[in-house]
């Protein structure tokens, strides 16, 4: 006997069990009635079940009403005495493996669980439970969603712009506007045109998962574009995305397009997108508004503006400031390029992304957790822009620091090279600079000792030259002959020395 590959067999059991006739099986799948038959009814000496004679006990005992039996021809399932129960646990939402497990646990049951599985898949092709239909209060939601608009005539080329339609779940009450594309900026755009058409804010935004909006689909904890996402918070109102291909989540919304597409916009055409959107205006006031919604009875703007309007959050004060930003990588020179100007970000985010916005002139740096991290003023294309603050202690160099800072670490050598250090900044200006970098250095390689006697020395005969406290450092006991300076404002005359020790041998002479 020939056997058919399990894909038929699949597809026999499949079309039977949603009612099909063996006969429209064959002719739809091109095998012989017989061979449906025979997969449909298996007949077997081994697993073929005894049929008890009529007039016997177990011939006599009735089947409830509408109870599917077992596969096995002439035997009751043995959940059908629990049919109650199990139903009770389906319009619940219990798995069958759970309803498997409340049956054993409390109503004795001792059939196993592939019984229990048959049986709720029979029930399931029985009964098909009906959608319920979600009604929001007052102000709780708007539904938002793209379509088509009509062709625009401009210049000779022929576009079809998109139709953004705004849906009040509770009133119908509609906005409607057509943009050439769907980006996040336009989106938003569309959106707040909407808020300030209805005069207020809804407590809940759905839109789908556009690209626009969403950045990762997922029902339960959806990524929002950080963009909306501000947009949001600046409105007082929250994204709730539906769940993926799932489109009766928004169903009023869904009809709202068909209905703008075939009453507003089918079979016209428009010179510029300005025109159409006017056109979009006034078919909302006119017509939109003032027909009586087939399911709420009542006359859209009407009822809008009597219930729904008063429910509505205030708007803010201000519009959503218009601001760019997108995704960046910070360099392992620890910038971010923004419109190929650079801007520095703190050394921890080098090879991490960070979101980069552009205001009106300033450029802000945010982590993944919108914690803002970085703020310069705009650059020009080609430029850097540093702050001091994100240089790495390790890679800012010395001279960068500035002239206090190198005088407090030649402080931190001892008192004489501190001396030494402020007399020589004082002297030298600008190339102090270096030379202190340069004394810091050789302290690195002399003992602090040492080197406060070569600069006693070198400030007591006015010499501020880095190679004059090397060679002094390179002498045995820090003794040398130079010709030094004989004066300079922070040394002080032999002639005052010379009165000084009079005066303290002789220190009753003035009196």
């Amino acid at each position: 006997m020939n056997q058919l590959n399990v894909s038929l067999q699949h597809s026999i059991t499949t079309l039977s069990a949603k009612g099909w006739s063996a006969r429209k099986i064959a002719r739809e799948l091109g095998v012989h009635r017989e061979t449906v038959g025979r997969y449909l009814q298996p007949v077997s000496s081994e697993s073929k079940p005894a049929i008890p004679p009529i007039g016997s006990g177990a011939a006599s005992v009735s089947k409830p009403a509408n109870v599917p039996t077992g596969s096995k021809a002439g035997r009751t399932s043995q959940c059908a005495p629990l049919t109650a129960v199990i139903e009770r646990g389906l319009s619940a939402g219990l798995s069958a493996q759970r309803i498997y497990q409340d049956l054993i646990a409390g109503h004795a049951f001792t059939g196993g669980y592939d019984a229990v599985k048959r049986f709720v898949r029979q029930l399931a092709h029985r009964t098909e439970l009906p959608f319920r239909r979600m009604e929001c209060a007052p102000g709780q939601e708007l539904q938002v969603d793209f379509g088509q608009g009509a062709w625009v005539l401009a210049d000779g080329q022929r576009r079809r712009p998109h139709l953004f339609r705004a849906v009040l779940s509770h009133s119908r009450k509609g906005y409607s506007e057509v943009v050439w594309r769907q980006t996040s900026e336009s989106f938003i755009r569309c959106l707040e045109n909407a808020f300030r058409h209805f005069g207020g804010v809804t407590a809940t935004v759905v839109p789908d998962n556009l690209k626009a909006g969403v950045i990762q689909a997922d029902w339960y904890d959806p990524e929002i574009n950080p963009k909306l996402e501000e947009f949001a918070r600046h409105y007082g109102t929250v994204i709730l995305p539906t769940k993926p291909v799932m489109p009766r989540h928004k169903g009023k919304v869904e009809s709202g397009v068909k209905y703008a597409q075939n009453n507003a916009v089918k079979g016209r055409s428009f010179d510029s997108l300005a025109a159409q959107n006017t056109h979009l205006s006034d078919w909302e006031k006119n017509v939109a508004d003032t027909r009586i919604h087939g399911t709420i009875r009542q006359q859209v703007g009407k009822f809008f503006e009597a219930v729904e309007r008063p429910a509505l959050q205030p708007l803010p004060a201000g519009l959503f400031p218009v601001f760019e930003e997108a995704l960046r990588s910070v360099h392992r020179d620890g910038y971010v390029e923004f419109k190929k100007a650079y801007y520095s970000a703190p050394p921890e985010y080098v090879g991490r992304q960070v979101w980069v916005r552009q205001e009106a002139r300033l450029l802000r740096v945010y982590n993944t957790r919108r914690e803002q991290i970085a703020l310069h003023a705009l650059a020009e294309p080609g430029k850097f822009t540093t702050d001091p603050a994100h240089l790495h202690s390790r890679k800012r160099h010395i001279i960068e620091r500035g002239a206090d800072y190198l005088l407090e670490r030649c402080r931190l050598i001892g008192p004489l090279t501190g001396t030494w250090a402020e007399a020589m900044h004082q002297t030298r200006g600008p190339q102090s600079l270096r030379v202190m970098q340069g004394l810091l250095h050789l302290a690195g390689k002399h003992p602090a000792v040492e080197l406060e006697k070569a600069a006693g020395l070198a400030t007591h005969h006015g010499t501020w030259r880095l190679r004059d406290l090397k060679r002094l450092l390179a002498l045995p006991g820090n003794v040398v002959q130079m010709d030094f300076l004989e004066t300079h404002p922070l040394i002080r005359s032999l002639e005052a020395y010379r009165i000084e020790s009079a005066e303290n041998l002789n220190p009753n002479q003035n009196s």
